[in-house]
C-alpha cells in the first residue's frame, strides 16, 4: 500500500510554492507608497491615504462568472484577470471612489502555473492601470471541488472618496443629463445566454467566426471589461458628476434605476446609438426579444453618468477629450420611479 500523503490526494505543495513565488513578484510590481512590507504576513498591510478631511472606504466583490469557461476553452486567461480588477473598480467608482488596493481568490482542482500566471499577470497589470495595489489573495488547490482544468476566480477591492464629493441619487434632480460611455463588448455579464446560444445552438467552437464579424468567438467573448475610472475620476473631484451606474448585469434598466431616487425616472433614447452588431448577431440568431436583450447585456453602454444640465457639455468635451466614446443618453425628470426606453 502506498503511504498516503497530500501530493497523492491531489495537492502537490512544491508546484504551489514554485507558483507562488512567481506571484509574489508579480503582486510588489503593483506596490505604491502606502502599502506597508509584512514578509511572511497572514494579511496585507495599506496605509489610509492622509490629507483627506472626511475619508469613506468603499469596497466590493465579484466575480466573473461563466465567461471563465470560454478562456478555460481558449486556453486565453490573461482577460479575465482584468476583467475582475476592471469590474470591481468600476463599481466602487460608481460612489466615486478612487481605487486602493485588490485582493483576488483563484480556486482549481489541481495547480497549472501556467494558468495562474496569465490570469495573475492580468490582475497586476490591471492594477497598475486603476492605481491600486495588488495586496494579496488566496490560490486554492481544491480537486474534488473544481473538475480539471477548471477554475474559479473572484476579486475584492476597496477605494476612498471624501465623503462631501461622493456621488449619489440624493445629487439627482429634473433635467439632469444622461451620458453614455461605450463598452467594449460583452464585459462580464449574460455568458450562459452566450455560450448556450453559440455553443450548443449553433455548434461553434472558440476559433470559429464569430456570426457576422471578421473576428473569433474567443475574441469576442474574451474582449476585455474595459475600466473608465482614468477618465471619471477628474469629473468627480471637480464636482461635475451627479451619480453614476455601471451597467452589468440587468442591463441599463435596472443598473440606471439604482442611481434615481423616488419620484423621478430616466428617459433613455434609443436612437441615440446603435448597439454594436456583435449583440446584433445575439439576437438575431437567437430570436431573443429586444427587452430580453436590454435586461442581460450592456448593449454597448459601459457606463451612465448622471450630470447637470448646465455642465453637460463640457463632461461631454472632457470625455472625448479623454479617449471616451461617449454620447448623450437622454434626461432625467419627475414621475414614476424607472427607467424607460423611447
Amino acid at each position: 500500500m502506498t503511504d498516503l500523503s497530500y501530493r497523492t490526494a491531489g495537492v502537490d505543495r512544491e508546484v504551489a510554492a514554485s507558483a507562488k513565488r512567481r506571484i509574489l513578484e508579480l503582486v510588489a510590481a503593483t506596490a505604491g507608497p502606502n502599502v506597508i512590507p509584512n514578509p511572511g504576513g497572514f494579511g496585507g498591510l495599506f496605509r489610509v491615504p492622509s490629507g483627506m478631511r472626511d475619508p469613506v472606504l468603499v469596497s466590493s466583490a465579484d466575480s466573473v462568472g461563466t465567461k471563465l469557461k470560454v478562456a478555460v476553452l481558449a486556453g486565453r486567461h490573461h482577460g479575465v484577470g482584468t476583467d475582475i480588477v476592471h469590474h470591481c473598480a468600476n463599481d466602487i467608482l460608481v460612489e466615486g471612489a478612487r481605487p486602493l488596493f485588490f485582493l483576488d481568490y483563484i480556486g482549481m482542482g489541481r495547480l497549472e502555473p501556467g494558468t495562474v500566471e496569465q490570469v495573475v499577470e492580468g490582475i497586476a497589470q490591471a492594477c497598475r492601470e486603476n492605481g491600486c495595489a495588488l495586496l494579496g489573495g488566496e490560490t486554492a488547490e481544491m480537486p474534488d471541488v473544481y473538475a480539471s482544468g477548471e477554475y474559479d476566480l473572484t476579486g475584492f477591492i476597496v477605494g476612498v472618496v471624501e465623503n462631501e464629493m461622493r456621488p449619489g441619487r440624493q445629487r439627482v434632480g429634473a433635467g439632469d443629463r444622461l451620458i453614455a460611455l461605450a463598452s467594449d463588448g460583452f464585459h462580464t455579464n449574460g455568458y450562459s445566454l452566450l455560450r448556450h446560444l453559440l455553443f450548443q445552438q449553433l455548434g461553434l467552437r472558440v476559433a470559429d467566426r464569430y456570426p457576422g464579424l471578421d473576428r473569433t468567438v474567443a475574441d469576442v467573448l474574451l474582449q476585455p471589461h474595459r475600466s473608465y475610472v482614468k477618465a471619471i475620476l477628474p469629473l468627480i473631484d471637480d464636482g461635475l458628476v451627479n451619480a453614476l451606474a455601471h451597467i452589468t448585469g440587468g442591463g441599463i434598466p435596472e443598473n440606471l434605476d439604482r442611481a434615481l431616487p423616488d419620484g423621478y425616472r430616466a428617459i433613455v433614447e434609443r436612437s441615440s446609438w446603435t448597439p454594436p452588431p456583435a449583440f446584433h448577431a445575439v439576437m438575431e440568431h437567437g430570436a431573443i426579444t429586444e427587452e430580453e436583450m436590454f435586461l442581460t447585456f450592456n448593449m454597448g453602454v459601459g457606463l451612465v453618468l448622471v450630470v447637470g444640465e448646465h455642465v453637460a457639455g463640457v463632461v461631454m468635451d472632457r470625455l472625448r477629450s479623454a479617449g471616451e466614446r461617449a454620447w448623450l443618453l437622454g434626461h432625467v425628470e419627475r414621475g414614476p420611479h424607472g427607467v424607460r426606453l423611447v
